[in-house]
């Protein structure tokens, strides 16, 4: 099996896969106590930014720090898997697992959401700032224009990869995080976010889960998407209640 690291974004010590190819990464470390796991103030980092990036900020040190023929992210309470049957932690996506996929695949994603109601972009703004994504736009048709069909197409569907979830063969992964932080970092000079609240202030970790399936298609990347396992109780009434309730009010 090629070499493979897949990070487990994480804040705080929970339990973590016992396959050596996960490998937990503490988030936001800067000015942090020392959790026993990689952290992602280490080496060339972003860490700092992580109150506004959240999981990129570990992604942006596995591009800079690891070296592997397949990188990933998972998060700690979610993780991939293709037999998510019984006990959740003895069904996370296994390195032999893996081995099969990768036979056929350069990239490996969470199954799509799909909003049915809402378009990808209809259903940021009820839940951000249309500017996020209109100076996005604007990032991308002045530095990639190749991009802009992609883009505009995605954000008229309903279907969008979410998460920031992905395992990448090594060039695919170093192609997607050079394009993908060139117009984060672009976004952020651009962006005012100092009146945004807690929430939307996470707002480049946000407008990258819109990003990858925009650069999946306008490269033609070849994709197999596998369950996305949650690891603890989600409460889907009130997750649907918020989605209504912000539909409604903004």
């Amino acid at each position: 099996m090629a070499n493979v690291k897949i990070i487990v974004a994480t804040h705080k010590a929970y339990q973590i896969p016992s396959d050596e190819m996960y490998v937990p990464v503490h988030v936001g470390a800067t000015g942090k106590s020392d959790l026993g796991y990689a952290r992602d103030d280490f080496g060339d980092n972003i860490s700092a930014k992580n109150k506004n990036y959240c999981e990129l900020t570990g992604l942006y040190w596995a591009w800079k720090n690891l070296d592997a023929d397949y990188i990933g992210l998972a998060h700690y309470r979610r993780h991939f898997s293709v037999r998510s049957k019984g006990d959740k932690w003895a069904s996370i996506l296994t390195a032999d697992e893996l081995a099969t996929l990768v036979q056929d695949y350069d990239v490996i994603l969470p199954k799509p959401r799909n909003y049915f109601i809402e378009s990808n972009y209809s259903q940021y703004v009820h839940a951000h700032h249309a500017i996020d994504l209109d100076m996005t736009r604007e990032i991308i048709s002045e530095k990639y224009p190749e991009y802009l069909k992609a883009y505009d197409s995605y954000m008229k569907r309903t279907i969008g990869h979410r998460f920031n979830m992905f395992i990448m063969k090594k060039e695919k992964f170093n192609d997607y995080c050079r394009w993908l932080f060139d117009i984060l970092f672009e976004l952020e000079k651009c962006l005012d976010i100092s009146q945004y609240n807690q929430n939307d202030s996470r707002v480049f970790g946000f407008v990258s889960e819109r990003l990858i399936d925009v650069w999946l298609e306008t490269n033609s990347v070849k994709y197999k998407e596998i369950s996305c396992m949650f690891m603890e109780k989600q409460n889907w009434i009130a997750k649907g209640f918020n989605f209504l309730k912000r539909k409604m009010t903004r």
